[in-house]
């Protein structure tokens, strides 16, 4: 099986909406998913957005404020992280009062009941860097290698024209000085500018819109690991000659199969929305989203079993720790995650599967971290929440 990774850019029409959408494979295998509504922003995805905010009201017992947007579009805004804010209209206090107007980007989208979360510190985000307003430290992944690390964190304190902080990504791995270099200047001039005309701009404006849904899905990646961008949409082409020009990049152009079918997009997606996901095996996943947490329960099915049972539930549990990684990806699944694995006896076989299920999710571009097992010997996950679940996002353009 050819498992060059690909980005699939296009349109599909899913329980009668259109979305937006990109698509990244392995092979034949759908590993990561975007969609948003194709007609309107209204139900889109806010998260990276820049607005002139207003404060709607403090509540001191969340030690939060809620600041609207937009009219009636009130977002979690935690001032414990309200270090150094950029304010348009400042009522004469010293503290965050309501009233006051300032700068925000959204670092989170509205997450079932939860409105979108809020921060003052602005991130810039690059290729290779990523910029942001309040903080002064320049840090850098830990994905790359320790030396390359230390050396790149010292030679951006020599670059900085600004206090800003700067974040080193993974790309820069292959990246020159020069490029790194040019690009940091790139964005001190434009969060300089945005700073800059913040004054001049009336309440709830957007200064910076989110780039589009493939950008944001390529600059999360590491460089290098997408082989191929096939889209089908010229508007996309063009822009991504420019952006990312050493990507082999293709226009898809069959008007007889659309390039949605042609990778069976919605069958998979919808294969994705299903609870039961069957493994090789004859095992079998079910995964159950709840208000509070995910539960994966996973069942032996009808894998066909012989000698040693314990022998046999270890290959099942490692089958299935390696599609529920790719199903957390998959499915955009964030919060608490518990797993009920088929049971093993030996605490060996336990440590190992742990080990492996780490190992697993370190190709995920989201935080995730495998805690440990609870009491009832479940395996407890937390995923970092950044986006609208797969499920979610789906059932955006109904509301």
């Amino acid at each position: 099986m050819d498992e060059r990774h690909r980005l699939i850019v296009t349109n599909i029409v899913i329980n009668e909406h259109t979305f937006n959408a990109g698509a990244l494979y392995e092979g034949d295998r759908l590993l990561e998913v975007y969609l948003e509504p194709e007609a309107s922003l209204e139900g889109g995805s806010l998260l990276g957005n820049i607005y002139v905010g207003r404060v709607k009201n403090i509540v001191e017992s969340l030690n939060a404020a809620f600041v609207e947007i937009a009219p009636g579009v009130p977002c979690y805004l935690s001032l414990a992280d309200v270090k150094s804010p950029v304010y348009v209209k400042k009522i004469n206090s010293p503290r965050l009062v309501a009233g006051d107007q300032l700068l925000v980007q959204v670092e989170q989208e509205a997450i079932k009941t939860k409105p979108p979360r809020l921060t003052t510190n602005l991130t810039f985000p690059g290729q290779y860097l990523a910029l942001s307003t309040q903080e002064e430290a320049v840090g850098a992944s830990r994905k790359l290698p320790d030396q390359q690390r230390e050396a790149l964190k010292e030679f951006l304190k020599d670059q900085r024209r600004t206090a800003f902080g700067v974040i080193v990504r993974t790309a820069c791995k292959d990246a020159s000085h020069k490029a790194v270099a040019e690009e940091l200047w790139q964005l001190e001039q434009e969060a300089a500018a945005l700073i800059a005309k913040a004054p001049y701009r009336t309440c709830f404006s957007c200064l910076r819109c989110q780039e589009p849904l493939y950008l944001r899905l390529l600059r999360q990646l590491p460089k290098g690991a997408v082989d191929e961008v096939v889209t089908d949409r010229q508007e996309v082409y063009g822009p991504l000659t420019k952006t990312f020009p050493e990507l082999e990049l293709r226009l898809y152009e069959d008007h007889l199969l659309p390039l949605s079918r042609c990778y069976r997009l919605e069958h998979l997606i919808q294969e994705a929305l299903k609870p039961r996901v069957w493994l090789k095996s004859g095992g079998f996943l079910v995964i159950e989203p709840t208000e509070a947490l995910t539960v994966i329960d996973v069942n032996s099915g009808k894998s066909s079993r012989k000698g040693d049972p314990q022998d046999h539930y270890r290959k099942v549990n490692l089958e299935a720790a390696e599609e529920i990684a790719r199903q957390l990806r998959l499915r955009n699944i964030s919060g608490i995650i518990l797993v009920d694995f088929i049971d093993l006896k030996a605490r060996e076989d336990q440590e190992m599967l742990l080990q492996r299920m780490k190992e697993l999710v370190q190709t995920d571009p989201v935080k995730v971290q495998v805690v440990d097992y609870t009491r009832l010997n479940l395996m407890e996950l937390t995923r970092k929440k950044v986006r609208r679940s797969l499920r979610e996002q789906v059932k955006a353009v109904d509301k």
